[in-house]
């Protein structure tokens, strides 16, 4: 049987992480040959050994050196980069570059050393030398070296991009058959590399420049962008890239001066901008000067950007929205729209502007509306251009809308314009087509685009300069109202939803028939949101709905589906006389995850998302871990109430607008130390923190190729106590300075662990530690 070793760092607190990993680099015959820095940022490895003789090792890590130890055992290295950037040397010399998605391979005997740049996660399979040197046959070492694009390289490569995902539930006879099939690949890129270094090298930097050249893309937008900070956010170093641009016979500057020029020009020519200024224009690509931006564009084609705008003419004609055409047949994820109003950001399209009309705001103060264009539905995904750009420090009013609006429109959507511009569906146009991380041509089920794998309205994403992965991003939340009612027959009131749905807790211990009814519960509160209460107004039984596109719901399984009141029964007077408390808290807060293209934003985990505490409340701050540069935070699934648990299956659902302050902590320069290497939500109250823990707190690199739906059938209080648990006893050490003995006493006398919810499939248990305790540590 295979012998399994799992080893998580990040448990152990800040002083003793650097001395525990090296330790556990030396079953693997590895050596970190930097000198120990009493500062570790967080880490994990997992290993496997075969029956073979092979062993199989997942590491993640922040940045590292590795050496090879020398032993006469010593296996050959064959590794995978799931994530990372670095170079790996031969014996000092030559340096081989990789990136994401490259193999290496590694003799014990050749004195290589490898240097990742930043965070990674690795697959390394370690298989006897004599495997591979009796069949290269000409001499009795293997070559050092990063595999180029042979046919063998590429076969090799989703083959162990596989055993990355799905490491945690690999078998005995996986890894036996993985480890033949791979050394062989391997073996055949070996052989047919050899011959061919020059072309390798090539290849792996034409790999590089096309990453380097993405990362321009997505940071456009940037004024002050450099050669370092695309250095930084690749891991590469800046001479490399401009040895990659010299390759090409162009500098740096002047490609990114090119790329934006030709997104200016198109931004000219589409009616989609047609409200917005040159300078305007200029501004959102990069530009900032109005006048630089007008003499580059003159140079580059030959006319000014006011009188091209001007031939355009009305040639162009084309105006792009999402979801179904206003008029003709047909589902394409993209339509023509007659005037869609833009205001940024989306679903997988181009960087749109941010919003404007609104009032002078304050220097660092913005005002981020919820419109179709502001909003992503259901999913969280690192491609997902920004709305919205700020710095450290800045405050954003950020408008939210509950997804549940639906369920009472005259309330909750009539005359209300942002709502209606995300909500309208009619049977020739839906404003927001996707709504969840599913297919768009819902090929699974039929439920329309996305599948409601993931339902909440996201507001987003923002991009913070200067966020990098492993720094830690504190929302702090200065103030949140409720939404009023636009239509006038509420006027002075906000309205909000609660649904006893299918995947509620309850829904198979129902006493009266029928027993698998969903109910929905429709609640006011006062529009200024002083009151402090909220009171129902009336509930009614779910009855199958058919949406605008003809797909019958006989239950609650897409969200934003019109409800055709006249098929309900309506039940006024309900509950009369109670009153419930509001705790006004934003149920969603998530940066973007690294591990997956498109995730479904039901599941919380490791970057937030669906917490559902509803401590998140005015004078509270959350403190996320940035996993993508930007750090791409989203907000939604507003609450104007709920308890702990989330029963139902949702809360008191209201949209609401939140006054944030965003601020930026560096890892390592950050004053507050216990921060650093932080890998889980934590939210800090006036009088309490929260640690957060979930079954799995990284499912999407965890449960495997299937982590999105294998986290619903795996789910349990258990694991999120554990993990609850290890998160409070590593901040008790860290912060407060507690050894381990210390903190597990104090942690059963006087720390209250709560289900946070068990609705969103990665359950979740908080601890509440009160800065009560800690008073007379704290002065002393």
């Amino acid at each position: 049987m295979s012998r399994s070793v799992p080893i998580s760092i990040s448990a152990f607190p800040a002083s003793r992480q650097e001395a525990i990993w090296r330790e556990t680099l030396v079953l693997l015959s590895l050596a970190n040959p930097q000198p120990a820095s009493g500062v570790f940022q967080f880490g994990d490895i997992s290993i496997k050994d075969s029956p073979s003789g092979a062993r199989l090792a997942l590491l993640r890590s922040s940045s590292q050196d590795f050496v090879p130890l020398a032993r006469p055992e010593g296996a050959l290295n064959i590794g995978f980069i799931q994530y990372g950037r670095g170079h790996v040397t031969d014996g000092g010399r030559r340096a081989c570059e990789f990136a994401d998605g490259d193999i290496w391979v590694g003799d014990p005997l050749e004195n290589w050393r490898m240097h990742l740049r930043n965070d990674f996660e690795m697959l390394l399979l370690q298989v006897p030398r004599e495997r591979i040197l009796n069949r290269i046959g000409r001499n009795p070492h293997a070559p050092t070296t990063v595999l180029g694009e042979s046919g063998s390289a590429a076969a090799a490569r989703p083959a162990m991009r596989a055993f990355c995902s799905n490491f945690a539930l690999l078998e005995d006879r996986d890894v036996m058959a993985g480890e033949a099939a791979i050394t062989e690949l391997v073996l055949a890129a070996l052989l047919a590399e050899t011959r061919h270094d020059e072309d390798s090298v090539s290849q792996v930097q034409a790999a590089h420049f096309s990453r380097v050249c993405a990362q321009i893309e997505l940071r456009l937008g940037e004024p002050e962008l450099a050669i370092g900070d695309i250095a930084r956010s690749e891991g590469l170093s800046p001479r490399y890239i401009q040895k990659l641009f010299e390759a090409q016979d162009r500098a740096f500057s002047d490609y990114v001066r090119h790329r934006r020029l030709e997104h200016c020009r198109k931004d000219l020519l589409n009616p989609q901008y047609c409200d917005c200024s040159v300078a305007e224009i200029g501004f959102r690509w990069g530009f900032g000067n109005a006048a630089h931006f007008s003499r580059a564009f003159s140079s580059a084609y030959g006319i000014s950007p006011r009188d091209l705008r001007k031939t355009s003419g009305e040639t162009v004609e084309t105006r792009w929205t999402r979801g179904r055409p206003l008029h003709g047949t047909g589902r394409p994820a993209r339509s023509q729209s007659p005037a869609p109003v833009v205001t940024g950001g989306g679903d997988a399209e181009p960087a749109r502007p941010e919003p404007e009309g609104r009032a002078p705001l304050a220097p660092g103060h913005h005002h981020l509306a919820v419109s179709r264009d502001t909003v992503h539905w259901g999913y969280l995904s690192r491609s997902i251009p920004p709305v919205l750009r700020v710095r450290s420090g800045d405050q954003v009013t950020v408008e939210t809308l509950t997804q549940h609006a639906y369920d009472d429109y005259e309330r909750m959507i009539r005359g209300d314009e942002g709502a209606q511009s995300v909500f309208r569906w009619t049977a020739s146009y839906k404003a927001v087509n996707r709504r969840g991380a599913g297919p768009v041509n819902a090929s699974i089920f039929g439920r329309g685009a996305g599948e409601g794998f993931g339902v909440h309205i996201c507001t987003g994403p923002i991009f913070v300069h200067g966020a990098e992965p492993g720094d830690v991003l504190e929302i702090e939340i200065l103030d949140l109202k409720p939404r009023p009612s636009a239509n006038p027959e509420h006027r002075g009131f906000a309205f909000g939803s609660n649904a006893a749905a299918a995947w509620g807790y309850h829904h198979d211990d129902m006493l009266s028939e029928p027993k698998k009814r969903e109910v929905v519960t429709i609640y006011r509160t006062d529009a200024d949101g002083e009151s402090g209460f909220a009171e129902a107004v009336y509930s009614f039984v779910w009855q199958p709905q058919t949406d605008p596109f003809g797909v019958l719901h006989e239950h609650i399984d897409y969200p934003g589906i019109p409800v055709d009141h006249g098929k309900l029964e309506e039940r006024p007077g309900i509950m009369a006389g109670v009153r419930i408390p509001v705790r006004p808290h934003f149920g969603f807060v998530a940066v973007a995850p690294r591990e997956a293209e498109l995730v479904d934003s039901v599941p919380p985990g490791y970057f937030g998302g669906n917490i559902d505490n509803w401590r998140a409340g005015k004078g509270s701050s959350i403190y996320l871990p940035v996993a993508v540069p930007g750090a791409l935070l989203s907000i939604g699934d507003p609450h104007l109430a709920q308890g702990d648990g989330e029963i139902s299956g949702t809360a008191l659902e209201c949209s609401l607008t939140g006054n944030v302050r965003l601020v930026l902590h560096k890892r390592n320069e950050t004053e507050k130390t216990y921060l650093n290497g932080l890998g889980a939500p934590l939210i800090e109250t006036p009088t309490d923190w929260l640690l957060h823990g979930f079954s799995y707190t990284n499912y999407l690199r965890e449960l495997g190729r299937n982590a999105q739906s294998e986290v619903f059938k795996r789910s349990s209080l258990n694991r999120a106590l554990k993990s609850a648990f290890r998160a409070a006893r590593k901040f008790l050490m860290e912060r407060y300075g507690l050894d381990e003995d210390e903190a597990i006493s104090l942690i059963s006398v006087g720390v209250d662990f709560g289900v946070t919810q068990v609705a969103d499939g990665n359950w979740g248990i908080h601890a509440k530690i009160s800065k009560a305790i800690f008073e007379g540590r704290d002065a002393g």
